[in-house]
């Protein structure tokens, strides 16, 4: 009976412990990489704000990793401001979600809402600039995710950029990719 008492109360107090621990970080979690491409900004911005090219390019499209294991409904048009895309597993898993551009400036890059059952809604951005020589694009992708109080969600926005900066840096080379070759 004591051996019981004493690994609830160590429970309790580990949890304790992670709860004030958490509090320490904030509230809204962010991850970012940037970049050159040597292409115009207007080659970029062709591959980011037309949504039926994501999949080339995005790793959280989710035809990217699946090679259309997902089902996807574009809007008509699918580029530009106002533009979505939704997608239903279709590999067993219920998962669905929805990508909706906010805003466009051919000359600053795209704004965008990611909403997925599994995660909190995330906010993307991508900011597009001519580099120094004006021969090409630097480029700045960011993605917030308002995590709240609840420690659980804090703890995974301060491992983001570990557990999805691998994947943010291997999309912005493929972005490279394609649009020094568009």
């Amino acid at each position: 009976m004591r051996l019981l008492k004493m690994f609830l109360t160590a429970a309790l107090v580990l949890i304790l412990l992670v709860f004030l621990l958490s509090l320490l970080f904030p509230s809204v979690a962010r991850l970012e990489r940037s970049g050159s491409i040597d292409a115009p900004v207007s080659a970029v911005f062709a591959q980011v704000s037309d949504l039926k090219t994501w999949p080339a390019w995005n790793p959280w499209d989710p035809a990217y990793r699946t090679g259309g294991a997902s089902m996807q409904q574009y809007s008509d048009p699918a580029t530009g401001k106002g533009a979505w895309f939704t997608w239903s597993n279709t590999a067993g898993r219920n998962a669905s979600g929805r990508v909706e551009i906010v805003s466009a400036d051919p000359q600053k890059g795209i704004e965008y809402n990611m909403t997925h059952p599994a995660m909190k809604p995330v906010k993307g951005i991508i900011e597009l600039k001519p580099t120094t020589d004006g021969k090409g694009t630097a480029i700045l992708w960011r993605l917030e995710a308002k995590v709240g109080m609840t420690p659980w969600w804090k703890l995974r926005g301060f491992l983001m950029d570990r557990m999805f900066g691998e994947s943010m840096e291997e999309g912005l080379n493929k972005l490279k990719t394609l649009s020094e070759n568009y």
